[in-house]
């Protein structure tokens, strides 16, 4: 599954127009190269690249007429398709709103929870002491798109997991009942407590999770 992001300046690069083609229909490198004008070797090299990232992949062969070897076929990976949609927030963030004025406070914090199992997808918590399970709430948000770091709450035995941003701001900056879905995430994959303590008082909310071995 692609996780990067595209932006704007990516598609005035050469490998931007690459998939911007692509997006259009499937190519060989020959044809890449008379469009873009550059040469095949050059073509290849953006592809490969591309190919590594999961943005683009080779969909077969085709051949034209009956001498030489048949040029592979090359399109957008079907896994790529979100990267191009600027949807995703203002889909969301319409959501919330609405699901916010049909809910209790109460009944929105229920539906995240449920979001946050899901999330987690049933995986069996893990395993370790707490420094261990701190590590990997840290990893999760990390894999997210968060900056975490681990630390030791003070003057406790218990561990914070604290950002330096959130994977999540957009949609939390208009419902913090967002965080009760990474809360139980978090919670269903440690098999820990984790108490939501995020900082949204100012422009940019930061992830903060308290962990804690269950009493």
């Amino acid at each position: 599954m692609v996780q990067s992001t595209l932006n704007g300046r990516f598609f005035e690069s050469t490998r931007g127009r690459i998939v911007d083609i692509l997006r259009r229909g499937a190519r060989t490198v020959d044809e890449l190269a008379t469009e873009l004008e550059i040469t095949d070797n050059a073509v290849r090299l953006h592809l490969g690249m591309l190919e590594r990232d999961g943005v683009v992949r080779s969909r077969g062969v085709r051949r034209e007429g009956s001498v030489g070897k048949p040029a592979t076929i090359y399109d957008i990976a079907p896994d790529a398709d979100p990267l191009f949609s600027n949807a995703y927030l203002p889909f969301l963030s319409t959501l919330l709103a609405s699901l916010a004025d049909r809910m209790s406070v109460r009944e929105l914090k229920a539906l995240m929870r449920d979001v946050g199992q899901r999330l987690a997808g049933g995986a069996k918590p893990g395993e370790g002491n707490l420094a261990a399970r701190a590590d990997l709430a840290s990893k999760v948000l990390n894999e997210l798109g968060g900056m975490t770091t681990v630390e030791m709450a003070p003057g406790s035995k218990a561990l914070s997991v604290r950002g330096c941003g959130c994977p999540l701001s957009a949609a939390v900056s208009e419902r913090q009942e967002v965080c009760v879905a990474v809360q139980t995430m978090l919670a269903e994959l440690t098999g820990a407590e984790i108490k939501e303590t995020c900082d949204r008082t100012g422009e940019r909310p930061q992830c903060c999770f308290r962990i804690s071995a269950k009493s």
